[in-house]
């Protein structure tokens, strides 16, 4: 086949579906025909088993691929007879580059999800409540965003930095923020030093949400068998790095701080990625070696993961706000026994015994 150069011209759409029907908490908001076919071919090893696990029939399947290769003026399946069906080094690069721009762009696309829910909402239900929320990106946050729907409270979540949600909150560009921090850092730490000045004793109030961990994403089986910070320093090392202004690399940033480490000590330490999705679609697709990220985002791209460290995960709102209807609605759901459960099942986080409940600054965080 003659191989031609195809410039992609990208076109978004989106569907509705009815109380949040067909919608999971592993299913990608963005979805491509051409990649979900590919990846049933790649995971099955046949077209056959492909159009089965797709709940469609051969002769589609089969006719898609060969529709798509025209377009493409490129192969996308070894078609060997007799052989397992494997797919072509244009059709892996695909894959991979639409994995990679998922993980890169969640955070965006989460926003975009929310902005049009949130408009429809009021569009089908005016009664509807509506909360601005700033946050670290954080799974659980969007499984609660699921949840929340369904019981008439939309979370309009724009996902930023944690020192950037906390700012949005103090300038009045959101009712409530999202941010993690360990749970008992040193008071003059550079988490602590960064995130005191942002709250303020008898304004702001901070709401229980969830006790994760936070650590090193491996490739499977640990290679390098990285087990502590100090690989991190490793000759030969390829890491990613979290933008700057988000929670992960105040952490890292406060561990070389610690230790008088400069940074560039790091191999890869200039190198960054806007999620945890994001760094762990690197390190699964061969392009890293490990990065800082939770564990529910390494497991999703099937990769280990080695605990460093547990952090609080906290939702913060001016006190003012406590009895405003949206925020007393998102503190029930919060403390409900069904999203209590829900998160638990999300790996690497726990339900602390306070969640929903409202806490003070000295005594939630004692280095503030």
């Amino acid at each position: 086949m003659v191989h031609t150069c195809v410039v992609p011209h990208i076109h978004l759409s989106y569907q509705w579906s009815p109380d949040g029907a067909d919608r999971t908490a592993d299913t990608s908001p963005l979805q491509h025909p051409l990649m979900n076919l590919l990846q049933a071919v790649r995971s099955s090893g046949s077209i056959a088993m492909a159009a089965k696990a797709l709940g469609l029939s051969y002769r589609h399947v089969w006719g898609e691929l060969k529709r798509w290769e025209g377009v493409l003026g490129q192969d996308l399946i070894v078609w060997e007879k007799g052989q397992a069906a494997r797919l072509t080094e244009l059709a892996n690069k695909l894959l991979w580059a639409e994995r990679q721009a998922q993980a890169r762009l969640a955070p965006q696309i989460s926003t975009l999800q929310a902005e049009l829910e949130k408009t429809f909402a009021l569009a089908f239900d005016p009664d509807s409540q509506v909360l601005a929320l700033y946050a670290s990106h954080d799974d659980a946050l969007v499984q609660l965003r699921e949840r929340a729907a369904s019981q008439r409270l939309h979370l309009d979540i724009r996902f930023c930095g944690s020192v950037d949600a906390i700012r949005a909150l103090n300038e009045g560009r959101c009712t409530v923020a999202g941010f993690h921090a360990p749970i008992q850092p040193s008071a003059d730490s550079l988490m602590a030093r960064t995130l005191a000045p942002l709250m303020q004793t008898g304004r702001h109030k901070l709401i229980s949400f969830a006790v994760r961990s936070q650590g090193l994403m491996v490739r499977p089986g640990n290679p390098l068998q990285l087990t502590r910070w100090d690989d991190l320093l490793r000759t030969g090392l390829r890491f990613v790095n979290r933008s700057l202004g988000t929670g992960t690399r105040l952490l890292l940033d406060d561990w070389l701080q610690s230790k008088g480490t400069a940074p560039e000590q790091v191999p890869g330490y200039t190198r960054e990625e806007s999620s945890h999705a994001a760094v762990a679609a690197a390190i699964a697709a061969g392009q890293a070696d490990t990065g800082l990220g939770i564990e529910a985002a390494a497991r999703a791209q099937g990769l280990d993961f080695v605990p460093l460290l547990t952090e609080r995960y906290w939702l913060v709102c001016l006190r003012d706000a406590l009895p405003t209807d949206p925020v007393k609605q998102l503190m029930a759901l919060l403390s409900s026994q069904g999203w209590q459960t829900q998160l638990n099942t999300l790996a690497g986080y726990q339900v602390p015994s306070d969640t929903g409940q409202v806490q003070s600054l000295k005594a939630s965080l004692p280095w503030w």
